[in-house]
């Protein structure tokens, strides 16, 4: 039985495959998001609010925003701590915490915002009423917490590429993975950009859904160390997500 605010917490050792890195044995963001999402879903079954609790009541979870904060770069093949905390809920959103270490030492943390959704209607529902799991508790603000940054509207596009939403992109949802969309954001980059840049901060609204065939063009500025991302639906011109990047190099 989970007794104390320690057992609430999901802590696991990550081993970090050839997979998951790039040309230079970086760490690729998708990875890095899709260990993100693994460990939260993991976490929510565990305490009782998961797929498994909601999904029979037509409802599901919906990432609506992140903030990542990269110190160190995972590099070559190793192992890593990933660490997560529910950090509670209030009206109509819950938080949730992630932390990232090597050797005992952080080198990337991660504050994230979820809705409940009603499957069939598409609309948010009320987490209170609906959550039966006494682990998820009213939220409150902590010195951990990050905070999520505004993204500013591109006034300009210096790149863009159109992507096709394949059956390997979408999750148990029916809609196109989370992870999907730091792919799609960061492709129209130039390899020079990419081959002299690492990502520092990261902060990303989601949207709107894209789902199997449906076709998206993700267009990008850049402003110095910073590059602002808009992933838009080809046919209705909806943006479905916006990231601001910022980079060092």
């Amino acid at each position: 039985m989970i007794k104390t605010l320690q057992d609430i917490i999901s802590e696991e050792k990550i081993h970090i495959r050839y997979s998951d890195i790039d040309f230079d044995k970086s760490l690729k963001p998708f990875s890095l998001l899709n260990f993100f999402q693994d460990i939260a879903s993991d976490n929510a079954e565990r305490l009782g609010f998961g797929y498994s609790a909601i999904y029979p009541k037509g409802l599901m979870w919906v990432l609506l925003k992140y903030r990542i904060e990269i110190y160190h770069y995972p590099e070559d093949i190793q192992d890593l701590v990933l660490k997560t905390e529910p950090r509670g809920y209030n009206k109509l959103f819950a938080y949730r915490n992630f932390e990232l270490k090597s050797g005992g030492n952080v080198i990337a943390r991660a504050s994230s915002m979820w809705s409940l959704v009603d499957v069939n209607t598409l609309s948010i529902a009320k987490i209170e009423g609906n959550i039966e799991s006494p682990y998820l508790i009213k939220h409150e603000q902590k010195e951990s917490d990050l905070n999520f940054e505004k993204i500013p509207e591109i006034t300009g596009i210096d790149y863009e590429k159109e992507f096709e939403v394949r059956y390997n992109d979408i999750d148990v949802n029916m809609h196109a993975n989370n992870g999907n969309y730091i792919i799609w954001a960061l492709e129209p980059l130039p390899t020079e950009f990419r081959l002299n840049h690492k990502l520092k901060n990261i902060d990303m609204l989601y949207k709107k859904e894209v789902k199997l065939g449906e076709k998206l063009i993700s267009q990008v500025q850049t402003i110095e160390n910073t590059t602002l991302h808009s992933l838009k639906h080809t046919e209705s011109g909806d943006i479905l997500c916006q990231l601001k990047c910022e980079w060092v190099g």
